[in-house]
């Protein structure tokens, strides 16, 4: 087994100081479970926000109120596409050891947006971080909609049976 180290000088704010970056390279040996390259599509990443968004309080769907009708439509077709549109509302741009996350989110009546939003944000960077190894860079959140207490009134007594 042949290490190489690399060192870079780094000055910080005063001259006095200097920080060492050290990389090191294993090469042949080592650990069985280092060797080859593991890759995460960006789906893997949308689904894994995706569910953990949800699991929030106060938020009551994913998506824009377009988006959520068409997936509904495509979820009743048989091979219509994605399974039960867990990703809807999310997109995920995936780098080597790096993500971001853009999240449509449609909040509850009555909730503070900017705690869940908050939550949001704790939960998914929490959930991507340990699921895929991936440093979560950024969360953006844009609350598309409010769900008003009549408003589900109104759907449960227009659904077909």
């Amino acid at each position: 087994m042949t290490d190489s180290v690399k060192t870079d000088e780094l000055s910080v704010d005063e001259p006095r100081h200097t920080a060492r970056r050290t990389s090191v390279t294993k090469r042949g040996g080592g650990d069985p479970g280092a060797r080859g390259r593991t890759t995460i599509a960006d789906g893997v990443v949308e689904k894994i926000a995706g569910l953990a968004a949800r699991d929030v309080d106060g938020v009551h769907a994913m998506g824009s109120g377009l988006s959520r009708t068409f997936g509904a439509v495509r979820d009743r077709v048989p091979g219509g596409g994605k399974t039960s549109g867990v990703s809807r509302g999310v997109k995920a741009e995936v780098g080597e050891v790096q993500t971001a996350l853009d999240l449509e989110i449609v909040v509850d009546y009555g909730v503070s947006i900017a705690d869940v939003a908050r939550d949001v944000r704790e939960n998914v960077v929490a959930a991507v971080e340990r699921m895929t190894g991936l440093e979560v860079v950024e969360v953006n959140i844009a609350v598309s909609d409010v769900k008003l207490p009549e408003e589900e009134e109104e759907e449960s007594e227009t659904r077909l049976q």
